[in-house]
This record gives C-alpha cells, structure tokens and sequence, in this order.
C-alpha cells in the first residue's frame, strides 16, 4: 500500500488523498505491522522502511458499513465495532481526525445533481489541491475559542475539519459569524464522536469537554453529537449518570423522541425547540400534538404547501389532529398559503383530495390563497391560545423520492 516497489514511494507521495473502501469487516486479517506503519505515518506524515526514513502529504479516508443499527451499537458495542481487530485499536483511531455518521446521509436523489454550468472535475480538483497550501484553520479565533479541556491531539482534528470545510464552502473567507460558528461545531461534532468511542474502547482516557466560548465571555458553550441526545440511555452508559449540560440556558432543544409512550402526559408551557440537520425521531405527533389536544379551530399560515410532498405533509399534520379528537366531535381547520404560479391546478387538487378524505374523521378543512405577495409568516395557531411559530412551516422533514420509499 505505502511501497509498491522496494525504496520507491508509494500512493501517499503522489496523491493528496488516499480512500480505503470496504474498510470494516471483523473477519478481515491485515497485517499488524501494516497497521503499526499507518499509525506511525497518520501521526507523523512519515514511515520506516528498512533504514530508510520516507515522508509524505496524502490524508487518509477509511469508508465502510456497519452491520447494525444506531442504537445497537451505542447499547451493546462502539461505533468501532465492526473494524478488523488490527484497527479497533485505540491508538490507530484516535489518529482519526474527524467521524461522518454515515446514517445520516441521505441516498442519493436527482434533485442534487446542480443544473446549468459547472467546473469539470479535472478543474475542480486542481482548484483544491491549490487550497492545500492555504490554512484557514483559527479563521474561527476573532469570534470563538475551544476551550481549555480539549487536548492538542483533539485541537490539531478540530482545526484541521474547520479548516478544510472552511476552504471548500468559503474559499473568499466572507464567512459570517454564524456561519463560522456552525462549521465550528460540526468540526467539533465529529472529533467528539471519536474521542466519546475511545472512552468505551479504552478505559484509560479521560472524558472531555468538548466545547467552546465566544471571546470576550466566559460562559462555554458544549457541543454534543445527535446520538448523544437522541439516545442518552445508551451513549452514556459506560459513565452511569453522566449528562453534558445543555448547551445554551435560554434554548430547550429536543432531540427526537424517547422510547417512553407517546401519551405520556407532560405539562405544557412555552418551549423554543431546535432540531441539527439530519437528526431521525421526530414526528407531528410528538411536536404538536399536547398543544393541538381541545382545540376546535385550528388555523394554519404556510405559504408553501404546493408540491406533492408539502401536500402530504399537511396530511399527516391533518392525521395528527384526527387522533386526538374523539368521534363525536368536529375540528375546523383553515389553511391560508400561497397559490402556485405554475401549478396551481394541481396544487388545489391536492387540497380538494385532502379536503374530501379527512371530512370522513370529523375535520373540516378549508383554505384561502394570499394575494398581497407578502406572506411569509409560517404559524399554527389554536382557539385555545397556542401559537406555534415554525421556521419552516410544516416542511420540516427532507424531501424524498416517493417511488422508492415503502413508508
């Protein structure tokens, strides 16, 4: 892999990157000593060969696919798991700068294909290595500073994530400060991962604060991974008790739903709730359900319930409402949105369709297109005092291809 020929350098002299695919797999045998030149050569850029001391520049990507479930894993394994026993080392992996949770990328669909002009990849690869000779990595310290706990080792990861995606998304470094921040913490995120797994595989390492504070403050603000939130029963299990903090005091943030029942009564009060990208868990049900419980009418602003798929979103929100009622009594829904300039037929036919299912169970769906070309507001509001103000309307979920979904 490092030598194809005696004394002659191999592909980490010649390329920027190296990937390894089908990397997992536990009945795999590689060589111990292989493994013990990658360690060497990830945290040194250089190996041994003979008397021969040789360098090199290439990063190095390892893809592979586990065998179970999320929770599964965090309940009864790592996230290491199904590596070769060569690599689930926990000094090979704690040279790995960054973790992608592979689940939570989507399948590739057609609408990420850009349209128009583009670079072609010759030319676009170029553009990057170009980029390796730049280092954006404290183009976060005007705003933000990692905080003391975080070791060099994790520090030289996180700077070296941020530094690259800073480079691909913001190659003119007009970045704002938020969107310097968001980068931040997604560099953090997956070093994180990492560090959170070694705790699991070697119980010699010590927990870490992962986190940062804005300059000038003293309050941190802790950056945890969605696994973390989402199922804290398991991914703390190997530190009974042991919780991060919310990250910010003033902002609940959910992170999906629990495995206790859906019914559970819970108090209700005013609660401002933010989701990370990708995060699964997550359903009307949950969201609005205890506000929408014993209200009458229910209106609905949302200019964006035109596509199929924003349609039926407005449906499953409709079946939420038509659980929580009993037979005997009638909901009025009003729905005020946006007419499609394009399609507007089809898009009242998706209401008419909706209108005349439901009407079935008890609900009375009405809608009324704005026509002043300046509603923006997207809000769900009850006669019995709520009003949801939502980011994003009811199009919350990411689109997906309908034809090839069972659910």
């Amino acid at each position: 892999m490092l030598l194809i020929i005696p004394g002659k350098l191999g592909l980490v002299g010649y390329w920027d990157a190296v990937a390894f695919d089908e990397f997992a797999g536990k009945k795999k045998r590689p060589n111990k000593a292989l493994v013990d030149i990658m360690k060497n050569y990830m945290a040194n850029k250089s190996f041994s060969r003979g008397i021969e001391t040789l360098g090199a520049e290439a990063s190095m990507v390892f893809v592979g696919n586990t065998q179970h479930t999320l929770p599964y894993m965090l309940k009864h394994a790592d996230l290491f798991d199904d590596l070769p026993e060569a690599y689930h080392d926990s000094a090979f992996l704690d040279r790995i700068h960054f973790y992608i949770p592979g689940w939570e990328v989507g399948i590739i669909r057609g609408e990420m294909f850009s349209e128009g002009y583009g670079f072609v990849v010759d030319y676009l690869a170029e553009i990057l290595r170009s980029l390796r000779n730049h280092d954006f990595s404290q183009r976060y310290a005007e705003h933000f500073e990692l905080l003391s706990d975080i070791s060099t080792r994790d520090r030289d990861s996180v700077n070296k994530t941020f530094s690259g995606l800073m480079k691909i998304l913001f190659p003119h470094k007009e970045a704002t400060e938020s969107e310097i921040e968001e980068i931040l913490r997604f560099a953090i995120e997956g070093r994180k991962r990492i560090k959170d797994q070694l705790l699991r595989i070697d119980q010699t390492y010590e927990p870490v604060r992962f986190g940062y504070t804005r300059v000038g403050q003293k309050e941190p603000t802790l950056v945890q991974t969605i696994e973390e939130r989402q199922y804290p029963q398991h991914y703390h299990q190997d530190r009974p008790g042991e919780m991060e903090e919310e990250e910010s005091p003033n902002i609940q943030e959910k992170e999906g739903l629990s495995n206790d029942s859906p019914s559970k009564p819970r108090s209700l009060g005013e609660q401002h709730l933010v989701f990370q990208e990708n995060q699964r868990g997550v359903s009307y049900d949950d969201l609005f359900g205890s506000y929408l419980k014993g209200a009458g009418k229910i209106t609905i602003t949302d200019p964006y319930i035109r596509l199929f798929y924003q349609a039926r979103n407005l449906m499953e929100f409709l079946e939420t409402v038509a659980k929580l009622k009993s037979d005997d009594e009638e909901i009025e829904v009003h729905l005020l949105t946006v007419e499609d300039e394009f399609k507007g037929d089809q898009q009242k036919e998706y209401l008419i369709q909706m209108q005349e299912s439901i009407w079935g169970a008890g609900i009375r769906l009405d809608w009324e297109f704005d026509e002043t070309n300046a509603l923006h507001a997207r809000h769900i509001i009850t006669d019995t005092g709520w009003k949801i103000m939502l980011d994003r309307g009811l199009d919350i979920f990411q689109h997906y291809d309908m034809n090839q979904t069972l659910c």
